[in-house]
C-alpha cells in the first residue's frame, strides 16, 4: 500500500488512477511515499525518509528543491507539454493585448456607463486605443519546447515571421519544428529582429533576470515583451526604465507582483496560463502516471533531477539503487548483489548531475551491506 500526499487541489480525474486497493491519497499524510503538488512552496520543506518521489502537476519546478531532493534520493517529476495548449492560447491573447490597447479601451468604455453620448464618444475617441496588426511583424520565441513550438506555429498561421532560440534544443525536437521558424544562433539575433518577444524558459540561476538593461538595450525600439513563463525572468527595475524611454511598448505578464500592478504599459494577467480544466486534467493524469510507474516499477520518465530509466520486467523481483556517480561504485553494487546469492537478469541505469540511478531485475531480493556512496536501495517488488 502506497501513501500519496496532495499539497494542492489536484484535478480529481487524475487521482482516479490511484486505485484504493493499492493507494491511500490524503492532503495530511504524515509519511507519504509520494507527493503530488502544483504551486505549493516546498523550498524549505523537510522530507520524511520514506518519501521517494514528488510529482509536479505542471512544467515549472522552481517551487521544489530539486537538487536537495536528488541528494536525498527523492525523484522529482514534472509534466512537460501537458499544459502546452492552454499556455499557447494565453500567449496569443497576450500578443493581441500587447498590439492594441484593448485593456485600456475596455476600461474607458466602462467609464461611459450611463452616458447618453457614449456611442458618439466611442467613435470620436477610439483611435486612442488603436494599434498595429500582428501579420507581417516578427515574433521572437525564446525556448522552443512544447509550449514555445506551439506558439511559433500559431504565430506563423497569423502571418508573423518567427525567430526561435533554444540552446538546449534536442535533435528530435528540432526535427519536429515548423520549417518556417528561423532558428537563431544567439539571443542577440532575437533581440535585434523581433517586434514581439515571448519567453518560454524555466527560471534557473542562469535565466533569472535575463531580460535586463543589457538585453533590453539590444532590442528594437517599441518592442513588446510577453512573459507567461516565470516572473523572475525579467528585471522589473530595468523594465520600467525601458518603458519610460519608449524602448518597450508593452509588457504582458502572467505573474503580477506589487511592483508591476498599475504600472504604465504593464498588463498583468492573474496567472491564468495553465488554468483550464483541460490543462489541469492533463497535468494531473500525467503526474499520477509518472508517479505510479515509478513507485510500482521503478521506471523514471520526465524527471528534472534524475536520468530517464526504463526496464521491462524480466524477473520475479526488482530493486532500485540511487548512488553517487563515483568510479567503480556500480561494479561494487553489482558484486554485492551477486555475493548475496542473487542472479541479475537485467539492468538499466543512467547518471545525471553526479547522481546515478539503476534498476536491477534479480532472482531473489538481496540483503545488501552498507556501501559508501549509496543513497537509497528500494525493493520495488
Amino acid at each position: 500500500m502506497f501513501t500519496i500526499k496532495t499539497l494542492n487541489k489536484i484535478f480529481p480525474e487524475g487521482l482516479t488512477a490511484l486505485d484504493k486497493e493499492h493507494y491511500t491519497v490524503s492532503s495530511d499524510a504524515d509519511s507519504p511515499d509520494g507527493i503530488i503538488v502544483r504551486s505549493a512552496d516546498m523550498l524549505s520543506s523537510e522530507f520524511d525518509q520514506k518519501l521517494r518521489a514528488i510529482a509536479r502537476a505542471g512544467a515549472g519546478t522552481n517551487n521544489i528543491p530539486c537538487e536537495r531532493c536528488a541528494c536525498e534520493g527523492i525523484v522529482v517529476f514534472n509534466t512537460p507539454g501537458a499544459n502546452a495548449n492552454a499556455v499557447k492560447e494565453i500567449v496569443l491573447c497576450a500578443l493581441f493585448l500587447a498590439s492594441r490597447d484593448i485593456v485600456g479601451g475596455i476600461r474607458w468604455v466602462e467609464s461611459l456607463a450611463g452616458n447618453e453620448q457614449a456611442e458618439a464618444l466611442v467613435e470620436k475617441e477610439k483611435n486612442r486605443f488603436a494599434g498595429p496588426e500582428l501579420a507581417g511583424k516578427t515574433l521572437g520565441v525564446i525556448g522552443l519546447g512544447a509550449i514555445g513550438a506551439r506558439v511559433a506555429d500559431a504565430a506563423i498561421s497569423l502571418g508573423m515571421t518567427v525567430y526561435g532560440y533554444d540552446p538546449f534544443l534536442s535533435v528530435e525536437t528540432a526535427w519536429g519544428l515548423n520549417p518556417s521558424i528561423h532558428c537563431a544562433k544567439d539571443l542577440n539575433t532575437i533581440y535585434a529582429k523581433s517586434d514581439y518577444i515571448t519567453l518560454h524558459v524555466p527560471q534557473t540561476a542562469d535565466t533569472k533576470g535575463m531580460i535586463n538593461s543589457q538585453a533590453l538595450s539590444s532590442m528594437k525600439q517599441g518592442v513588446s515583451i510577453i512573459n507567461i513563463a516565470r516572473g523572475g525572468l525579467v528585471n522589473n527595475k530595468d523594465l520600467f526604465a525601458a518603458i519610460e524611454s519608449g524602448k518597450v511598448s508593452r509588457y504582458v505578464t502572467d505573474f503580477p507582483d506589487a511592483e508591476l500592478i498599475g504600472k504604465k504599459n504593464v498588463i498583468c494577467i492573474p496567472h491564468l496560463g495553465a488554468s483550464t480544466p483541460e490543462s489541469e486534467e492533463n497535468c494531473a493524469c500525467m503526474a499520477v502516471q509518472e508517479l505510479k510507474d515509478f513507485l510500482e516499477n521503478g521506471n523514471i520518465r520526465n524527471s528534472v533531477n534524475f536520468p530517464a530509466v526504463r526496464l521491462e520486467k524480466s524477473a520475479p523481483h526488482r530493486i532500485s539503487v540511487i548512488y553517487k556517480d563515483l568510479p567503480e561504485l556500480q561494479a561494487k553494487i553489482s558484486e554485492a548483489i551477486t555475493a548475496a546469492g542473487c542472479s541479475i537478469t537485467a539492468f538499466a541505469g543512467g547518471t545525471r548531475k553526479g547522481i546515478s540511478y539503476a534498476l536491477y531485475d534479480v532472482s531473489e531480493l538481496p540483503e545488501l551491506p552498507a556501501i559508501e556512496g549509496v543513497i537509497r536501495v528500494t525493493n520495488i517488488y
